[in-house]
């Protein structure tokens, strides 16, 4: 006997972060949405992925969650610093300051403080993360969640995809039928592997010996101010701790050697008293083993027809400055608005290479930035001087030198303004270049430009709203001079369907980025075209955004 049959736009399989964002934003839109999970409701996720970006924080406010979000994870005053020590019990070789939550919007003391976003950063494990977008997702309507669903196969027709899934409790089959299917299912995907998609790439770069711990003793063991995350730096081992509720559980990264090939290559115990800087008496409980394994892989594709992949089932790398689940969030965010397009009729079937053509270069940088950054750290923990815990002046002048090596190195993964609004999409069907090249950005660093491809400079509208939460659905056109004449482009966007938001800017503090008169943005926030006077055919920049123009649209600027 097979269960009921199941309808829907997009059917997504996988419900962890990445599939929860895009059901989510994809429901915001008005479609339809199925998601097959296989674990059960509401049973805990791997404890893992400690940071959700600027980037993501704005999408989540504008999907009604971020307040959820910052009420989540770590106490209101506990501090979110960053801080290097010879052990998480030992001397404090330097710390990279980060607000709290109860300062996170107030504060500006700290390299990330200054950032142009309404929403700043949030340091919560998944943990806590995934159960609150759960909950938000399975209660929106037009949206089905299949728990104990294994995806087993699936065929694609012209315009459309149908799966088969098995339910894991009954052995019970059913079919769900859609417009797409998207792949959130992880670094073992089986919708990569169906559509012969291959990762490419590194495939070790650092074994991690993962382990999360009750432990509530530790806290009062600490030496002065605690810290979101601690890395222990001495001659015996070097790892990574991160405070996970803030009064017991903790997560003990031991970062294994190049010459400790397997995950029980050293004594787990002796690595997490060493680690912590604690004795044989000290106790603590081993909750659950999380070993992992660092790489950097790229899918050489993203999409097959009706087919497209996201998040981990796409792309994989040590996840420095936390771009490994934001990364996939962004993934989604980026697909949800085209699929969105497509089906509600306005876009045309090439606007979905957009997403492949803008997402796998970003995801290349970011695997290079994330593989960079993983090397330097590796060569900075065999590098460790013997005598960094010496109660003498030699030892002191260790410290002292590593920690301003570990401050400059690290500060910008931890702080990293350029990954969360310097990447830009350049070489898109869908975007009009005007020629002018969009500035180089680092981790760490970025400099806000309003051309094409790249995120449109956030400024606070004089109502009191963000830019962004004036952004309609589509496409939004800002204009800084009412004297100039619009109507044409709204028409031509009327006419195709496209829809089209009109913001004048009056007495805003707008960024000087903002050279033109005209700057149409996307929903994803990012700069679609910018000109002081409209092309003498807006019918066809019209199209190009829509993706119904498939030769190159070039407008000077």
């Amino acid at each position: 006997m097979s269960l009921p049959d199941i309808e829907a736009d997009v059917f997504i399989v996988g419900a962890g972060p990445v599939g929860l964002t895009l059901a989510m934003d994809l429901q915001s839109r008005g479609l339809t949405v199925a998601i097959a999970e296989t674990r059960r409701y509401a049973e805990p996720p791997n404890v893992k992925c400690n940071h959700v970006a600027a980037r993501t924080m704005e999408r989540f406010r504008k999907l009604g969650v971020a307040h959820k979000l910052r009420a989540a994870g770590l106490p209101e005053e506990y501090p979110n610093d960053v801080v290097f020590r010879t052990s998480v019990c030992g001397i404090e070789l330097t710390r990279i300051p980060i607000p709290n939550r109860a300062e996170r919007y107030t504060s500006h003391e700290g390299p990330d403080t200054w950032w142009p976003t309404p929403e700043p950063p949030h340091r919560i494990n998944q943990i806590y993360l995934e159960p609150i977008l759960l909950e938000h997702t399975a209660a929106l309507p037009g949206v089905t969640l299949m728990n104990r669903t294994q995806v087993t196969s699936f065929v694609q027709q012209p315009g459309s995809v149908e799966a088969v899934a098995l339910d894991l409790d009954t052995q019970q089959e059913r079919r769900i039928r859609a417009r797409y299917l998207v792949g959130c299912d992880g670094g073992s995907s089986m919708v990569r592997k169906a559509i012969g998609a291959k990762l490419e790439g590194t495939p070790v770069i650092q074994r991690v010996q993962s382990s999360y711990i009750r432990a509530p003793k530790l806290r009062s063991l600490i030496p002065g101010k605690p810290a979101w995350s601690c890395y222990s730096v001495n001659p015996r081992r070097c790892g990574t701790v991160f405070a996970i509720d803030g009064q017991e559980t903790w997560l003990v990264h031991n970062h294994l050697n190049p010459d400790e090939p397997e995950f029980d290559s050293v004594d787990r115990d002796w690595s997490i008293r060493q680690i912590l800087g604690v004795d044989e008496d000290f106790e603590y409980q081993i909750i659950t083993k999380e070993d992992w394994v660092g790489r950097r892989l790229v899918a050489d594709r993203f999409r097959d027809r009706n087919v497209f992949i996201a998040g981990d089932a796409a792309h994989l790398w040590v996840p420095y400055a936390g771009y490994g689940m934001n990364a996939g969030i962004a993934d989604a965010l980026n697909l949800s608005w085209l699929l969105a397009a497509r089906v509600q009729g306005w876009g045309e079937e090439a606007i979905l290479d957009a997403y492949e053509a803008e997402r796998q270069p970003i995801t290349m940088q970011v695997s290079h930035f994330a593989m960079d950054h993983a090397a330097k750290m590796i060569k900075a923990r065999r590098a460790v001087p013997a005598n960094i815990e010496a109660d003498d002046a030699e030892g002191q002048r260790a410290r002292e030198e590593i920690g301003r090596e570990a401050y400059d190195l690290n500060v910008q993964q931890f702080c990293c303004a350029g990954l969360n609004f310097g990447y830009y999409y350049e070489g898109s069907p869908i975007i009009a270049s005007d020629g002018e090249a969009p500035p180089a950005y680092t981790m760490g660093d970025f400099i806000e430009s309003t051309v094409p491809g790249c995120r449109a400079p956030h400024f606070w509208l004089t109502d009191g709203r963000s830019l962004y939460d004036a952004f309609g659905q589509g496409y939004t056109l800002l204009r800084f001079d009412r004297g100039v004449d619009v109507a044409p482009l709204l028409a031509a966007a009327q006419a195709r369907q496209v829809p089209l938001t009109l913001l004048d800017v009056a007495d805003a503090k707008v960024p000087q980025a903002y050279r033109h008169k005209m700057v149409l943005c996307r929903d994803d926030q990012h700069v679609a075209w910018r000109a002081d006077a409209l092309p003498a055919d807006a019918t066809a920049l019209v199209d190009l955004l829509r993706g119904a123009r498939r030769e190159a649209l070039r407008l000077a600027a």
